[in-house]
């Protein structure tokens, strides 16, 4: 999605502005900065200007990707999709049974879901969610009917007596309709009708953010993912569905039409779950992994069968070594893993993600960090086979803290860079991810809205852990078991930032929150102010939106070795020998900082 024409405006008239100010003298940059340090640009001196400038101006000439939109009133709509009320408490979803019939010349699909579910409070009102232009056919419980009424995208259920707390039961939604066809899916919502080259139907799903209540009926909110799952998708003769989880048998059912059952031994998030219907051709594959032979199945068109046997061969199992060197055992050796060629670029649909990067590295072709890194290895494959760790593995409650997701996926591809070429091209890689940084607003969204935050949340989530890493962390092996204990410790679970936030402090032994604080929850970045006065003795503090912002700095003199001092937002000497104006650097390859000299 490329830039908004004002926001490109506005870079390049403070790209001008700061060019002008730099031969103003360092008074008139330093007023300059104060003024700007709450938008996206910042105000490196002397030696960061330059490259700093450079950057930015290089910013307007790039894409993002990204499923965030603008938002800033919403709706009783947006409460009853994001809001955890007793409604949606008042049951722990265990099982579904997910059975639905395509019919692909009227775009429409039609069948059921059963909903099986432990009480966790006596009551005789739920809410579940479908999307308003899908017919509810028929709420059934024990065999009989039962009311329901609808409200924007939730349906509410009322049961003919209470259902007590602690008892299991079920229910089964029937529905009918034409869902919703994604414009520019994965960026928006909904299904993608095409077709391959031969001209035979190809369909797919992808719902991140808008949800899967876009297609299907389900308790809509990532706090309860169903503990597993069997969907049953019938599809017109000659073709397949590739859904998530493992396939459990075919059938040929009434007027020739193929019925898939898949069944997932895992827990799994709404928006994961897919449909995938196409000409399909299969070939399959295991790697050796950490908990024993994973299987590997990928499902391509056939005229590119040749072309995936190359791709896929040459990434997935250096993938699979990186991620579990860095992050742990594979997630879900139960259901195995899949690549699934799609006609929409990609999504981590768990055990079944989602490839459509047309069979070169890079993403679409290009690095996203003009680093040279970026093309040596295939984005989709490595991004989106990450999320199996963060985002499937490990799920935000609320998308409002979606940076989990894409924060340590996107961190994932400097450790993959690290893993092939070496930690110095893992850090280069991440440096050049910040060319993507807007840093237009909080990377955590609002909460119970159903609203997640700045697209930041990729790449400056991404730079903000590669910075913990260098200043809190330094030892690689004290890091590789901190991510290894993140995944033990969260291990198929739903969290909140907070217990990310307070994991770090306990791993450490230092309280970050005010780091993560100012990285995810201000638009601007902290500035690391040095200052030499009359006698020569430099001094130095942060400059940031957290008054207690406290992260160990990197400094050194021209040449020299660097020495990590502690530093906070109040002034402290700095205790470097020969230290002046003309020979300080600071590590800005991996703190993603301004740096400000007086």
């Amino acid at each position: 999605m490329e830039g908004s024409a004002s926001l490109r405006k506005k870079r390049h008239l403070q790209t001008t502005r700061l060019v002008a100010l730099m031969y103003g003298g360092e008074a008139a940059l330093r007023d300059e900065f104060r003024s700007l340090r709450h938008t996206p640009t910042v105000l490196p001196v002397r030696s960061y200007l330059l490259p700093f400038l450079a950057g930015l101006l290089s910013l307007a000439h790039l894409s993002s990707a990204q499923l965030m939109q603008p938002k800033t009133a919403f709706t009783r709509a947006d409460s009853l999709r994001g809001h955890l009320t007793p409604l949606r408490t008042c049951y722990d979803i265990n099982y579904y049974h997910l059975d639905v019939k395509l019919d692909v010349d009227k775009k429409s699909i039609s069948g059921s879901n059963v909903f099986q579910f432990t009480a966790t409070q006596d009551f005789t009102k739920l809410q579940f969610d479908l999307f308003a232009n899908l017919k509810v056919d028929k709420v059934e419980y024990q065999g009989k009917a039962v009311p329901y009424t609808r409200e924007a995208n939730a349906v509410f259920v009322t049961f003919p007596e209470a259902i007590r707390k602690g008892s299991r039961a079920a229910f089964t939604v029937y529905y009918s309709g034409q869902p919703t066809v994604a414009k520019h899916a994965p960026w928006d919502g909904g299904f993608v009708f095409t077709q391959d080259a031969k001209g035979k139907p190809w369909v797919a799903t992808a719902c991140q953010g808008v949800g899967a209540s876009i297609w299907w009926p389900t308790k809509d909110h990532q706090a309860d993912e169903v503990d597993s799952m069997l969907i049953s998708v019938t599809v017109p003769k000659g073709l397949t569905d590739v859904s998530n989880g493992r396939l459990r048998r075919t059938t040929t059912v009434k007027g020739g039409a193929t019925r898939f059952d898949w069944f997932v031994d895992n827990p799994i998030n709404n928006y994961d779950v897919a449909l995938n219907v196409g000409n399909y051709t299969h070939f399959a594959d295991t790697y050796a992994g950490e908990k024993g032979p994973l299987t590997l199945d990928y499902w391509v068109l056939p005229e590119n069968l040749a072309k995936a046997k190359t791709q896929f061969t040459a990434n997935v199992k250096p993938m699979l070594k990186s991620m579990e060197y860095w992050f742990g055992p594979y997630p879900f050796y139960e259901d195995g893993f899949k690549l699934v060629e799609t006609p929409h670029l990609g999504m981590e649909h768990q055990s079944a993600v989602a490839y459509g990067n047309k069979y070169q590295n890079g993403y679409l072709g290009r690095d996203r960090s003009e680093t040279g890194w970026g093309l040596k290895w295939d984005f989709i494959i490595i991004h989106e086979s990450g999320h199996e760790w963060f985002g499937n593995n490990i799920t935000s409650k609320d998308i409002a803290d979606m940076w989990v997701h894409e924060g340590f996926t996107c961190y994932s591809e400097g450790l993959f860079v690290e893993s092939q070429f070496g930690k110095k091209a893992g850090q280069q890689y991440i440096h050049g991810q910040r060319r993507n940084i807007q840093n237009d607003g909080p990377i955590i969204g609002p909460y119970e809205v159903n609203k997640e935050g700045s697209g930041d949340m990729y790449d400056k989530g991404s730079n903000m852990l590669n910075m913990i890493r260098t200043a809190v962390v330094p030892d690689d092996a004290k890091w590789r078991e901190l991510l290894r204990g993140l995944s033990r410790t969260f291990y198929h679970q739903t969290v909140t930032t907070e217990q990310i936030v307070s994991y770090f402090n306990q791993q450490t032994g230092q309280d970050l929150t005010p780091v993560f604080n100012q990285f995810l929850r201000h638009p601007g970045i902290p500035t690391l102010e040095v200052r030499f006065s009359g006698d020569g003795q430099p001094q130095a503090r942060w400059i940031a939106d957290e008054s207690d912002f406290n992260l160990p700095a990197r400094l050194r003199t021209k040449g020299g070795e660097y020495h990590t001092l502690p530093m906070t937002t109040s002034f402290q000497p700095v205790n470097l020998p020969g230290l002046t104006k003309d020979n300080l650097e600071v590590d800005v390859e991996n703190y993603y900082i301004g740096v400000l000299v007086e």
